[in-house]
């Protein structure tokens, strides 16, 4: 049995190794110190939302969301800036429900819509699609680095 909470800082000692794989698999150095301070202030500064699977009652996977606005709408999004399922844990319909817990937060705040950004080999691409996201063919997106 999957059950989906929103994480504290009371569940960072789940969250933190998750966090940590996630970033590995994005080819970062594993870091669970700056891994905890990362989420410990997004928590405090209340920057975030983060959303803790457990399966079984052993933490499986999380998603992350940072709210942002559109302009153009004049109304709030979320960015869904992470997704997360633990390799053991895959296969089980976890990420499917971490992205619909995700969609409902946004109604429930009555947000604009989640928006998302992906590598092109991803293969939860699929995932999204099926779950209702749609793909920008209309525009680039740009990203300059400082420093």
């Amino acid at each position: 049995m999957t059950r989906i909470i929103q994480a504290t800082e009371e569940h960072l000692p789940g969250l933190i190794p998750l966090f940590d794989q996630y970033r590995i698999f994005y080819k970062q150095d594993s870091d669970l110190a700056a891994a905890e301070r990362f989420l410990r202030e997004r928590m405090k500064l209340k920057e975030s939302i983060v959303f803790l699977a457990y399966h079984e009652g052993e933490p499986a996977g999380f998603t992350q969301l940072f709210k942002s606005f559109s302009s153009v709408s004049l109304q709030a999004v979320f960015i869904l800036n992470d997704l997360y399922v633990a390799s053991q844990y895959r296969s089980l319909g976890i990420g499917a429900q971490l992205l619909k817990k995700a969609q409902a937060c946004c109604r429930e705040k009555r947000y604009k819509g989640l928006a998302l950004e992906t590598a092109v080999d991803n293969p939860a691409r699929h995932l999204y699609e099926r779950l209702g996201w749609v793909k920008d063919s209309h525009c680039f997106h740009y990203f300059w680095m400082a420093g």
